[in-house]
């Protein structure tokens, strides 16, 4: 599918990501420190765990989606549904090799998430990833940190260095 990545291994994307930084959508504007992991279910969709931190009053909070499969994909393009029976469009837009991050999209570049293995990438590869976005017609001026906290506030790390 133009616009995606050729394929996607589902065992591989399955577990938890970092929302690094997202162009918000109006369900997620208010929220922080975001997180999706995914699994794959035996039934033949997604289901999805994202947990956030609301800006207002810094509460965890989460909700569950349900990811849909689109034929003729391999993989990289979902159907992602939070309140049936609405769906959107999540793309696969961009994935490392080694599935250490990724970059989901929308056709109409509504919407974008870099994700990462981590709550952190390295500056060199967060600013490539974006200017790639830009490069693909993503308002990346509309791009919001998730700054996400240490789990071990020990071992913090700054993600500009």
């Amino acid at each position: 599918m133009d616009g995606t990545v050729q394929s996607v291994n589902l065992e591989k994307f399955s577990g938890k990501w970092y929302s690094l930084s997202s162009i918000p959508t109006g369900f997620d504007n208010n929220w922080r420190e975001t997180t999706q992991t995914y699994r794959i279910n035996s039934k033949g969709y997604i289901d999805i765990l994202t947990t956030y931190r609301r800006i207002k009053d810094r509460i965890q909070q989460s909700s569950t989606a349900k990811g849909f499969i689109v034929r003729g994909t391999n993989n990289a393009a979902w159907k992602i549904q939070f309140v049936w029976p609405f769906k959107s469009d999540y793309w696969i837009i961009e994935l490392a090799d080694d599935y250490s991050y990724a970059v989901v999209g929308h056709p109409k570049k509504k919407w974008l998430f870099i994700l990462s293995r981590r709550p952190f990438l390295e500056p060199k590869l967060f600013q490539d990833i974006i200017r790639r976005c830009k490069d693909k017609g993503y308002n990346t001026d509309r791009l919001v940190s998730q700054d996400h906290e240490p789990e071990n506030s020990q071992q913090r790390i700054d993600p500009t260095l």
